[in-house]
């Protein structure tokens, strides 16, 4: 897990560079599945075949949305408002992605909470308190905090004065992203009770995300030299991000929560910042702001809070066993001793990607 999020940060460092040399955002995530479903389809056309559901026109559906929500509207948000912000702030505000999804289920019902209870209070409190983190970040920006004295302060003058005209734009175009990798892993739930094939649907939903990616850039990028790329950033961000962020990550993290489960998932989720915001002081020479910092820290407590809270909603280990032997996934709606597939789901999406 920690090697997963080392490659995490990496991903944040190697798009973000990409980014900076004037490689279109759509474009990078268009590449970024198209080398994914190269990954993944082989493996999904071997293993699968034995247990590979007959293909539906509302599982279709659902694939289509699927790879709309995620390849396409999160992608884009994503590293459009880690190109207005910067690499280290976009690590910090995905640590909010548990709380929004907790939020999500409350609205479509697929969770209940009883104030009675003292781990559903704590998974109230921590949304609130992560909340309260995002809007730290966003409305106090603060001085800059300099862990490397005088580093790259006169090299990236221009950038800061950019990142400032645009820095709650690009938080809230952070904060949709989340929004759309949550919905993304409620629909996916779903999907999974109709389509158990994970593997080949994880190749159907990098397949049309690549279809529908290329689409939006068609249509967003009149310039078709966009597509060109070299042997350069470019390319290593698009193969980087296909192959250890869409391909590998799904792998070990369904591994890490069957044998583990999602709670000791969901613990790593901080390291990524941290590691990020290293690898951004070093790399990128990128400045952090104090609001940042408090802000960061602020959510990071309300997402422990959260994951606590979760953590004391667990079955029994018998339950637990039962329920990886049927390897299926949903959200429960009222059954509690179902809870332990809305943790899959939840956990799952901290891991950004």
């Amino acid at each position: 897990m920690v090697s997963l999020q080392f490659g995490y940060s990496g991903m944040y460092i190697i798009s973000m560079v990409s980014l900076k040399r004037g490689m279109s955002h759509y474009v990078l995530a268009t590449y970024r599945h198209v080398v994914a479903t190269i990954v993944i389809a082989p493996f999904a056309i071997l293993l699968d075949r034995k247990i590979r559901p007959k293909m539906t026109l509302p599982i279709f559906l659902r694939i289509v949305l699927l790879g709309f929500l995620e390849p396409v509207l999160d992608q884009n948000l994503y590293y459009l408002g880690m190109k207005y912000t910067s690499a280290t702030f976009a690590a910090a505000t995905f640590n909010m992605l548990p709380a929004i999804t907790f939020i999500m289920a409350l609205i479509f019902r697929l969770e209940t909470v009883n104030f009675k209870r003292l781990q559903s209070a704590a998974k109230v409190v921590g949304t609130v308190i992560t909340v309260m983190g995002a809007m730290v970040m966003t409305l106090y920006k603060g001085p800059i905090v300099d862990f490397l004295s005088g580093r790259g302060q006169s090299h990236h003058k221009t950038s800061a004065e950019s990142a400032d005209q645009h820095w709650v734009t690009g938080t809230l175009m952070l904060l949709a992203s989340c929004c759309g990798w949550a919905a993304f892993f409620i629909l996916q739930s779903f999907t999974l009770k109709k389509y158990p094939a994970a593997l080949s649907l994880t190749a159907w939903i990098c397949l049309m995300g690549a279809v529908e990616g290329s689409i939006v850039t068609l249509v967003m990028e009149r310039d078709m030299s966009v597509w060109v790329i070299g042997w350069d950033s470019r390319l290593l961000a698009a193969v980087y991000a296909g192959i250890v962020c869409s391909g590998i990550a799904y792998y070990v993290q369904g591994l890490v929560i069957r044998q583990r489960g999602p709670v000791f998932l969901t613990s790593f989720s901080p390291l990524c910042m941290i590691i990020t915001a290293a690898l951004g002081a070093i790399v990128l020479a990128e400045q952090i702001h104090l609001g940042s910092v408090i802000g960061a820290i602020v959510i990071v407590c309300g997402l422990y809070t959260v994951v606590w809270g979760k953590s004391k909603d667990l079955p029994s280990s018998k339950a637990i066993q039962i329920d990886e032997k049927s390897g299926t996934q949903e959200l429960p709606i009222t059954d509690s001793t179902k809870s332990i597939k809305n943790d899959n789901i939840v956990a799952a999406g901290m891991l950004k990607n």
